[in-house]
């Protein structure tokens, strides 16, 4: 089972028996509580549920407790709490405008989103193979967008407030939402060329939204402030001691930095320019510990990774303030948001990419340069997740789930943009090809070669590395699309 099935029995547990004011102070266990207090209070709720199916589940000593009764009520909460995912994807389906005209249901956009969303291999293999509760999360996100695009601002902002207590990695996206709410919303009027007249700007409409972000704060901090453990719930939601990378390197700028520096250092020894006794031990042996020393290149702070992903972020906001082309502006300063936090932020979990595969979604049924990106990052994205699922069992489902998921997301959009030119060029063709025998050697060839006892980080790396240079080429695309677009609409203005 994966570790998440004790994560979340331990939060129950936690939750269950122990006074609210040791909720973020219990370290029994190596998996303490490190979610916002909204998740802690969802876990406080099932654990009066799951007391039924086996109490035993409930005390915080059993470490590693996995009755079957205990794997079935977690499965059963994912499973019935992704009913609020659903309803937020109809909701969105709602929000597109269909031009096109399909004879048959199957080739209609609303009918293609929906399938990619509800179907996407991503979020099923996390959350009902490995084991999460990112569809109701979603489902939050998906629900405020849905919100902001019928120009209810207010629930928008509601929910997605409240979204951030209950994980607060949604974080990645919050510019996109700050700035479209103020330039949307408190802002009631534009001048005939789109900008913005100041004079519209309404202080009631931003108090309004002041409120809502400090009533829900308010209900989620509140009591640890009366109690004084604020300080103690931050550093649990922000352990910057934890390291840049995560344990397996999520596919990501960072990733390539470490490949590089691995690289260098070996070349290094073999010149003699370095001295083998001087090296970290863990930068030249599985270097996928949590915290990895840098040998020939710096090494990289908190604080560098905050101004990196805050420079690769500011054009997307940039464009959202000046050309922010209403709801669909929004979703490409979401997704680029999303994306460029994945990029270069500090200890990235590799399921962060669903936060901007799963948005892109509903850019891919509208352009078909968003079409294109969305394959690369989607293939390339839900690939990188294949080490979650490391057992012999799991293998042939994970390949049949994912070529599942990748023949129907190539087929459909192919035949919704049939007019238009191919969804991809030869080069990209050949880079997603080339996952075939990648995944062939890291699961087949490599563990039967000597190898392995010696260098057994070799698959994560190459996945991790590969991946990566993929999703940079998807993020770099979408940057350049995003801006072609703008530029465009401009000339066309004027």
């Amino acid at each position: 089972y994966s570790t998440d099935f004790e994560v979340h029995r331990n939060w129950l547990a936690i939750t269950h028996n122990l006074p609210l004011s040791q909720w973020y102070y219990e370290a029994t266990s190596e998996w303490t509580l490190d979610y916002p207090p909204f998740f802690a209070w969802f876990e406080y709720a099932l654990s009066h549920i799951a007391k039924y199916f086996d109490p035993q589940m409930l005390v915080v000593e059993n470490l590693n407790y996995t009755s079957r009764a205990t794997i079935f009520f977690q499965r059963l909460s994912v499973i019935l709490t992704d009913t609020l995912f659903i309803y937020a994807v109809n909701q969105c389906c709602g929000c597109i405008n269909e031009k096109r005209v399909a004879k048959d249901i199957l080739e209609k956009p609303v009918f293609i989103l929906a399938v990619l969303l509800l179907w996407n291999f991503g979020l099923l293999i996390v959350d009902h193979i490995h084991f999460q509760y990112n569809g109701f999360l979603f489902g939050l996100m998906f629900l405020s967008v849905a919100r902001l695009c019928q120009k209810r601002y207010l629930e928008g902002a509601l929910l997605f407030a409240v979204l951030l207590h209950f994980k607060h990695i949604y974080m990645y996206v919050a510019p996109a939402y700050g700035i479209y709410l103020l330039r949307s919303y408190c802002f009631t009027a534009n001048n005939a060329d789109g900008s913005l007249k100041w004079r519209s700007f309404s202080f009631l409409r931003v108090t309004l939204l002041g409120l809502i972000v400090c009533l829900v704060s308010a209900l989620s901090l509140g009591p640890f402030l009366v109690l004084g453990q604020l300080p103690q719930v931050i550093s649990r939601l922000f352990p910057f001691k934890r390291g840049l990378c995560h344990a397996y390197w999520a596919p990501n700028f960072w990733a390539l930095y470490n490949a590089v520096d691995k690289a260098l250092t070996i070349l290094g020894l073999k010149c003699n320019f370095l001295d083998g006794t001087k090296i970290p031990k863990a930068s030249m042996t599985g270097g996928l510990v949590q915290e990895f020393q840098h040998t020939v290149l710096p090494s990289v702070t908190p604080l560098a990774a905050l101004i990196c992903t805050f420079i690769a972020i500011l054009p997307s906001v940039f464009f959202l303030w000046f050309k922010p082309q209403g709801s669909r502006g929004f979703l490409q300063c979401l997704v680029l948001c999303a994306l460029s936090s994945f990029m270069f932020g500090w200890h990235v979990h590799e399921k962060a990419i669903l936060l901007a595969i799963l948005p892109l979604s509903l850019l891919s049924i509208q352009r078909a340069k968003d079409a294109g990106i969305y394959l690369i990052l989607a293939t390339t994205g839900h690939f990188s997740l294949f080490p979650l699922l490391f057992t012999p069992p799991e293998l042939p489902i994970k390949i049949l789930l994912m070529l599942l998921f990748t023949v129907y997301s190539f087929s459909s959009l192919k035949s919704l943009f049939r007019r238009a030119k191919p969804l991809l060029n030869w080069l990209e063709t050949i880079y997603l090809i080339q996952l075939v025998p990648l995944e062939i050697f890291c699961e087949i060839i490599f563990p039967l070669t000597p190898w392995k006892q010696h260098f057994p980080f070799v698959p994560l790396l190459l996945t991790s590395v590969y991946c990566a240079l993929g999703i940079t080429y998807a993020w770099l695309k979408l940057y350049i699309s995003v801006l072609t677009e703008r530029t465009s609409v401009r000339q066309k203005a004027e």
